[in-house]
């Protein structure tokens, strides 16, 4: 499960890039080679349409991250248990022998 939010967060990260690139920027940008579908859809709405895909991949990262962090967290936890459970038997089991 980790591994797959790990995927993707490195996912949403690449389309994030490429939506922030395509935007229209003061000298023009990679969304003047999108001349098209701004005179299909408006350019206004194809702007709001960007801003919010921007700013929608970046929450979804931003919850991603916070996920993998509780995810992480209860990992060493549960392997700290386990390893505090095998010091004590290693120790149980040598002041057995002597």
């Amino acid at each position: 499960m980790f591994t797959l939010c790990v995927v993707l967060i490195i996912l949403a990260c690449i389309v994030l890039a490429f939506v922030v690139l395509i935007q229209n920027s003061k000298g023009g940008g990679l969304a003047s080679n999108f001349a098209s579908s701004n005179q299909i859809m408006g350019v206004r709405k194809t702007t709001d349409v960007l801003e919010k895909a921007t700013w929608g991949i970046a929450a979804f990262i931003m919850v991603l991250c916070f996920v993998c962090a509780f995810m992480s967290k209860s990992e060493v936890n549960s392997l700290r248990g386990n390893q505090v459970q095998t010091e004590q038997t290693q120790n149980t089991d040598s002041e057995a022998q002597e």
